[in-house]
């Protein structure tokens, strides 16, 4: 970077050139986001030095809020600047991945929620809502026990992440903002905000689950390298084991003759899948294929019955 560059303002606005040129939404604008930018940093002394000592890590950082497509609007908190390991660093909250999921098309809706003691909160099966019932007026819900994210996919179904407050805090104790909290008591989110970082872990560890988009995958590779995030997110959930072999059940909705047997099939065999993520998701792949097959060759019920 130039010795000429002395202030935050010109090293931002030198940035324009590579904002535009990988820029993925349009809507998103280089001279508020500049703004915004600019603001964020001046507004600490320690980013700011941060910054012009690392200038490189402010330009990348710039040059990432356009090539994911991601805003610094600080009224949206979709996503921040903030400095982590000698460098600037774009961090994208709970808000902003779920946005981007909505706005690549991996789901249509989504949102995470924490869990208090005296809540309600039931799972019902892998594709459908979960139960939460509370008082949302109520001044002592007890202690938090948990936290999940549930979204809405393409196809109308329910997959929710949930997770205990154990499982939270044991992926916090692996982050490098926790250390550093512990060894020298530095400014940590996980102090200051818990329970948006517990909501940003629910939907790291769910996301991989949801259908895959390219725009999210992109915000989620650079948050577990360049961001700085994979040494906490990296190891999200133990690799499960297969309970049920889908194998004879795909099989045997092939034969099927018609939509209506094919869903009827369906219905009728896919709750023993509710406990086994990998062989529920195999067998509705293969059951949504064979209907589409169906209704792409013309296959009628009535000629099934011919």
């Amino acid at each position: 970077m130039s010795n000429q560059i002395t202030t935050v303002d010109q090293l931002v606005y030198s940035v324009q050139p590579a904002f535009d040129a990988v820029q993925i939404d349009k809507g998103i604008s280089f001279a508020r986001e500049a703004e915004f930018a600019i603001q964020i940093i001046t507004g600490s002394d320690y980013a700011k030095n941060v910054a012009m000592q690392n200038q490189q890590s402010l330009v990348d950082a710039v040059t990432n809020v356009s090539a994911i497509g991601i805003t610094l609007n600080p009224a949206e908190k979709k996503a921040y600047l903030v400095p982590r390991k000698g460098g600037i660093c774009l961090a994208i909250s709970h808000i902003g991945l779920l946005h981007l999921a909505i706005e690549s098309g991996s789901i249509r809706w989504g949102q995470a929620r924490l869990v208090y003691e005296t809540d309600h909160f039931e799972l019902n099966g892998l594709d459908k809502q979960p139960t939460h019932q509370f008082k949302p007026f109520c001044k002592d819900r007890g202690e938090v026990v948990g936290v999940y994210v549930s979204v809405k996919t393409a196809d109308g179904d329910y997959l929710t992440e949930a997770m205990s407050t154990e499982e939270v805090n044991a992926i916090r104790d692996r982050s490098d903002a926790w250390k550093a909290w512990i060894g020298k008591k530095k400014s940590c989110p996980w102090v200051t905000d818990w329970g948006e970082m517990a909501k940003k872990t629910a939907v790291h560890r769910g996301h991989k689950y949801w259908p895959k988009t390219e725009r999210l995958d992109k915000a989620l590779h650079y948050l577990n390298t360049d961001g700085g995030e994979g040494a906490s997110y990296g190891v999200e959930r133990p690799e499960e084991e297969r309970q049920f072999d889908p194998s004879p059940d795909i099989s045997a909705v092939q034969k099927t003759k018609s939509d209506a047997e094919a869903l009827a099939y369906w219905k009728a065999h896919q709750s023993k899948y509710q406990t086994d993520v990998k062989s529920h998701a195999e067998f509705k792949a293969a059951v949504v294929a064979h209907r589409n097959w169906l209704k792409t060759n013309g296959v009628t019920d009535v000629e099934a019955k011919q």
